[in-house]
């Protein structure tokens, strides 16, 4: 294996049985927009997480928030400071915390005891069926979401932004807005509608959003929308946020265990190093590596 380190940037944990609850996780029959949950409504704990790395030289990892039960977002930030402690995982944490809510501030200060919180997701888009249920979309257009970006940057926490290319044009309007914020692209953008339409809308979005200096491109989550992907099935796909962003604002996440559901671990990194096979051990080393680490502002790791 030529790439020597890797940090997965973007994956879950959860434990059914802990103080906070998963909704989603506890709702049967219910198919979601990356397919049906069943296999993955079970506990997915640090031990499991390291048996399906197996081998790989992950050094580190980024936790993403799960979706628990509205009031229990707290919880799950000092549950996984426990686990860190005591498993050595995640490396970092980004939380979910309300940007709207009128104590925003003084909610994000009760996450901010926990020493490996690093930022805030609050997802604006999963599936256009999902985000008329939810009201996300609207999140773009709120004065009260804009100014909760500007804090996050003035206290030095990131933003993971997930949603849909129809909504990346007027994500780029606003993140111009709040050029102080440093934002990660969750799942390279979500493509799904991989007709010709589809994917002309997915790649002017990632070409406006990649036009803002502060936003990096997590590639990740290929399995929510193709189960059968391949590196050569997602080759334009990669090529054309490569291209855009570049490999100093690109990293690699395995989003397990969603992407149980379509893809062995293993499997997903070996994936991604036949992606990049033809670039240089430098450019390997900032998606496998280095651009985690400065993004999620993680101590360097020494080589295994």
């Amino acid at each position: 294996m030529k790439v020597r380190r890797i940090i997965d940037a973007h994956h879950h944990l959860w434990d059914l049985g802990a103080d906070h609850r998963y909704p989603w996780l506890m709702k049967q029959s219910v198919v979601r927009f990356f397919g049906d949950p069943k296999p993955i409504q079970r506990d997915y704990g640090v031990p499991e997480f390291r048996e399906d790395i197996g081998t790989l030289p992950v050094v580190a990892s980024v936790h993403i928030q799960v979706g628990v039960e509205s009031g229990d977002e707290l919880a799950e930030t000092l549950w996984l400071q426990d686990q860190q402690r005591r498993h050595g995982l995640p490396s970092a944490i980004v939380a979910f915390c309300d940007l709207t809510a009128p104590d925003f501030e003084a909610r994000l200060d009760r996450h901010r005891v926990a020493e490996s919180l690093r930022g805030v997701r609050q997802i604006v888009g999963r599936s256009a069926d999902e985000d008329r249920a939810t009201g996300s979309d609207a999140l773009l257009e709120n004065p009260a979401f804009e100014a909760g970006l500007k804090r996050l940057a003035e206290l030095g926490l990131s933003f993971d932004l997930q949603l849909i290319p129809a909504q990346m044009e007027r994500a780029a309007g606003l993140l111009a807005k709040v050029p102080n914020v440093r934002v990660a692209l969750c799942h390279g953008g979500s493509l799904s509608d991989f007709s010709p339409q589809g994917r002309a809308i997915w790649k002017h979005g990632i070409r406006l959003l990649a036009a803002l200096p502060n936003v990096i491109c997590k590639v990740s989550g290929f399995g929510m929308f193709d189960k059968a992907w391949s590196a050569a099935s997602v080759r334009e796909q990669f090529h054309t946020m490569l291209d855009a962003f570049g490999p100093e604002r690109i990293a690699f996440g395995s989003n397990f265990p969603v992407e149980k559901l379509a893809t062995p671990y293993v499997q997903v990194w070996r994936r991604y190093l036949r992606m990049t096979a033809g670039l240089s051990g430098f450019e390997q080393q900032r998606l496998f590596h280095d651009t985690a680490v400065e993004f999620y502002k993680l101590p360097d790791t020494a080589e295994p």
